[in-house]
């Protein structure tokens, strides 16, 4: 479904990782609104719109956020998850799935909150797109309550192949 723009935005190009500036009145298509960024197709390619500029794509509407229950404590299964809502904008897979993820450490800090370490890699090392995927867990992950700091490293030991893809990830992909 064509969309257009209704301001501009800032959007990183797929799959170089450079930043750019989409003026209002640009058409686009969705071709992807996992983990509240959204892919998009537009006259110069692929680009990545993220969470907080969605508003200037008229006409979308994200899906809701879930409702507030009761508090939610911090866990080493909240992180995973959590790493579970980020995404690579080309593969409708997680990164958890994908097999991005190669280590997660919890330490508890003299606060008594936690600082999250996390190694991941990606599908390919050219990808310009690493550092904003990194990004977008890190700051997820820093907004969990209970975290004092997160990191995520790109490590390239060992390199990532199809092979790491979980049960759920090639389900998704049609690869079973």
């Amino acid at each position: 479904m064509k969309h257009t723009l209704s301001r501009d935005c800032s959007a990183t190009v797929i799959p170089a990782g450079d930043l750019i500036q989409l003026p209002a009145g640009t058409e686009v298509f969705i071709t992807q609104t996992l983990g509240g960024n959204v892919t998009v197709r537009t006259d110069r390619g692929l680009v990545r719109i993220a969470r907080e500029d969605t508003d200037a794509i008229a006409g979308y509407t994200p899906a809701e956020a879930a409702s507030p229950g009761a508090p939610v404590e911090f866990s080493e299964e909240l992180v995973w998850e959590t790493l579970k809502t980020c995404f690579d904008p080309e593969i409708p897979v997680n990164i958890v799935d994908l097999g991005l993820i190669y280590d997660l450490a919890v330490e508890p800090t003299p606060d008594g909150r936690q600082s999250v370490e996390v190694k991941m890699t990606l599908t390919a090392q050219g990808c310009g797109m690493g550092p904003v995927i990194a990004n977008d867990a890190r700051d997820k992950i820093a907004a969990l309550p209970g975290v004092a700091s997160a990191k995520v490293h790109i490590v390239w030991d060992p390199i990532w192949s199809p092979q790491m893809i979980s049960g759920a990830g090639r389900k998704a992909l049609g690869i079973e």
